[in-house]
């Protein structure tokens, strides 16, 4: 080795003792003839010194900023120490300094505050993933992916990987296609999930399975989602929803417990209608009250336009008396979620009180648990869902604003009961909510021969932490006839069905058993660990929100041999 110690674990212990640190250079300080360098790896700084009388001392005033650097020296007391960081105790005087490598200027500090722009960043994803914060959350990634691995394997489960290149079926989402030069006119898609092939791993009697698995999704991002990402996917059969839920509560509580965090189990279920009319999400933040409440009733018939002409009216309370001007950017904000306005009311002022008489007033402040102190905001609209969602979104805003949301708590909560189909305006038709094999609640089967599909409630669940939803699965249907009945309702041909499923429905006729999974957004549960918001900082080479990756330059163009050699050419492009 070329160290015998990182730059992070040298303490008083080691004073006296010879030792080579090898790392970067954070900084270089020379004092007239006293030089320090700090150097840097990813375990931490070590305040390397030159003396006046050190013949290195002018070799050392020349080391700039990111040259990588090997150190050797005795470790000493430190006269002047540093509280802030763990070496600050200590420091090298240094016996000899040999340069690996120098350095062009970087582009931006290799610091944990750096300002720099994030596209900028990105380009130079090999400087960026120097800061220790983005270092540290590699590590935290690594150990919460061991952590979840031992707990599993002491569970009985096999680690299973399966195909990148599969069949296009459809998961929710537009799949990447990948055209084959050898079938030419054909294309592989990038899996969405390894859904079909987990459910055929319980027909295979593998009974439990689990794989850290790289999916693909084309789909619009934010900062909780990437176009590929790696998801924990889990399938179990003989199973239950009882046996779902406590396997993955004690595993979420082992994990989060290695990280000193306490999650308590069991943890509470809202279903699907539950949370959407309490909180106006189907992935609802409890770290704070604040809850919608149905208004419909007592402003029925109350002589103000607004709220006789619609269908739905709702509201939340707002522990604090917002200013008018922050009243009006809040008018903004669900204007931009396509409701048309916000109706308020405060102690002192109102937005509608004088077009209410003083007993429907008194009902609706009543219902809606208004004090003084605090700001009722209202939603009126004649879409319901509509009303719910705005008004959920708008509870997560005020609670940004008034710095509700603590991100030491975690708050976790399953959501179950899930719609099995939601109709689509742009296909005309009804899709699936989750994905065609989720089974349907046993009291709900005969409904599938009805005409309101949207009553159909499944075996669907969802862990939620903080307004983050983490992993989503369900008991799969396990009977050929109940499947293809499905595939029937979704409007899928019998030429389609057994074209993009034949292969389930063959595997179906040979003794399923009754089986269940989950899958775990990895990265997304990497970025709570981390306590960050954004994704990006938790995965080492991440896409920008535009699907790009600006240090390789992808997706780029090809040469034209290539595209010539699968039989392809692209539209609105030269190639």
């Amino acid at each position: 080795m070329m160290k015998t110690h990182t730059c992070g674990e040298l303490r008083p212990a080691n004073i006296g003792q010879a030792v080579t640190v090898c790392g970067w250079a954070q900084r270089t300080r020379d004092l007239g003839g006293l030089v320090f360098i700090d150097l840097r790896d990813r375990d931490g700084i070590t305040q390397c010194t030159f003396g006046a009388d050190n013949p290195l001392s002018e070799q050392a005033a020349a080391v700039r900023g990111e040259w990588c650097l090997a150190v050797t020296g005795t470790v000493r007391e430190r006269a002047s120490k540093n509280r802030n960081i763990p070496t600050g105790e200590i420091e090298v005087e240094v016996t000899a300094l040999r340069v690996l490598s120098r350095s062009a200027t970087p582009p931006f500090e290799i610091e944990d505050e750096v300002k720099t722009a994030e596209l900028l960043r990105l380009e130079y994803r090999y400087l960026d993933l120097r800061r220790p914060v983005l270092q540290s959350n590699l590590k935290i990634r690594h150990r919460a992916m061991q952590t979840l691995r031992r707990y599993l394997d002491d569970k009985g489960f096999t680690e299973v990987e399966t195909p990148i290149l599969t069949a296009s079926t459809p998961e929710g989402s537009r799949d990447y296609l990948v055209p084959s030069r050898i079938h030419k006119g054909t294309v592989y898609a990038l899996p969405q999930s390894p859904q079909q092939y987990k459910q055929l791993l319980m027909v295979a009697g593998v009974e439990k399975y689990f794989q850290f698995a790289r999916c693909a999704r084309d789909e619009d991002l934010r900062a909780d989602r990437q176009p590929d990402f790696t998801q924990l996917d889990i399938e179990m059969s003989f199973v239950d929803l009882e046996d779902i839920y406590a396997l993955n509560e004690g595993m979420i509580a082992n994990l989060f417990g290695a990280f000193g965090i306490d999650v308590p189990t069991p943890m509470p279920r809202l279903t699907w209608h539950e949370a959407m009319e309490v909180y106006g999400s189907d992935k609802p933040d409890i770290r704070f009250e604040m809850t919608l409440k149905d208004l419909t009733g007592p402003t029925r018939n109350s002589g103000f336009a607004v709220f006789d002409q619609a269908r739905s009216v709702r509201g939340i309370v707002a522990p604090h008396e917002f200013t008018r001007k922050e009243i009006d950017s809040l008018t903004e904000y669900v204007k931009g979620l396509g409701v048309k306005g916000l109706a308020w009311h405060k102690a002192e002022s109102s937005g509608f009180a004088k077009f209410l008489d003083e007993a429907t007033l008194k009902d609706l402040t009543d219902r809606s648990g208004f004090a003084p102190g605090s700001t009722l905001f209202v939603i009126a609209d004649g879409d319901e869902t509509l009303t719910k969602t705005a008004l959920g979104a708008l509870r997560l805003e005020c609670a940004r604003r008034l710095n509700l949301l603590n991100p030491n708590e975690f708050k976790f909560l399953w959501i179950t009961e899930f719609p099995m189909f939601e109709y689509s305006e742009e296909e005309g038709r009804f899709v699936s909510q989750h994905h065609p094999f989720t089974a349907p609640l046993d009291g709900d089967i005969p409904l599938l021969g009805g005409d309101d599909l949207s009553a159909i409630r499944t075996k669907a669940y969802d862990m939620v932490c903080n307004g983050y939803e983490l992993c989503s699965g369900s008991i799969r249907i396990h009977d050929a006839d109940l499947q293809a009945k499905v595939f029937s309702l979704l409007g899928i041909p019998e030429d389609e069905m057994q074209r993009r499923f034949g292969h389930m429905l063959k595997a179906f006729r040979y003794g399923v058993p009754p089986h269940g999974g989950i899958g775990f957004g990895f990265d997304r549960l990497t970025m709570l660990l981390c306590g960050t918001q954004n994704i990006r900082d938790v995965i080492a080479f991440p896409k920008t929100q535009s699907a790009a990756e600006p240090m390789t330059g992808c997706p780029a163009a090809v040469d034209p041999k290539q595209l010539e050699e699968l039989g392809i050419c692209l539209a609105n492009s030269d190639q």
